[in-house]
């Protein structure tokens, strides 16, 4: 509706490395913990931790666990759930 194309990044088929995810939660102003799907991340027997290295290098290696959709405009990004998230930066449209 607002006209712009998202880039859809298939993280299955070619999974972001450490240093990327950094810069993704970044963008998102989050810790790594908080992108995190616990539950799937359980399912792997993943054990739960608070820091934040551990987590990024989880994600890296089993990207199933990132928590999705994540939209990206420039430098900020957003959650996709509830997708009214992504529309805090989004530019302005004109009337």
């Amino acid at each position: 509706e607002q006209g712009i194309e998202p880039e859809v990044i298939e993280y299955f088929q070619d999974p972001p490395d450490e240093a990327t995810i950094e810069k993704l939660l970044k963008k998102l102003g989050m810790r790594a913990s908080e992108l995190v799907r616990r539950k799937d991340a359980r399912a792997l027997g993943l054990a739960d931790t608070d820091d934040d290295a551990t987590w990024i290098r989880r994600m890296a290696q089993h990207p199933q666990i990132i928590e999705r959709p994540i939209v990206v405009v420039g430098r900020k990004a957003r959650l996709g759930r509830p997708p009214e998230n992504v529309l805090e930066i989004l530019p302005a449209t004109k009337s």
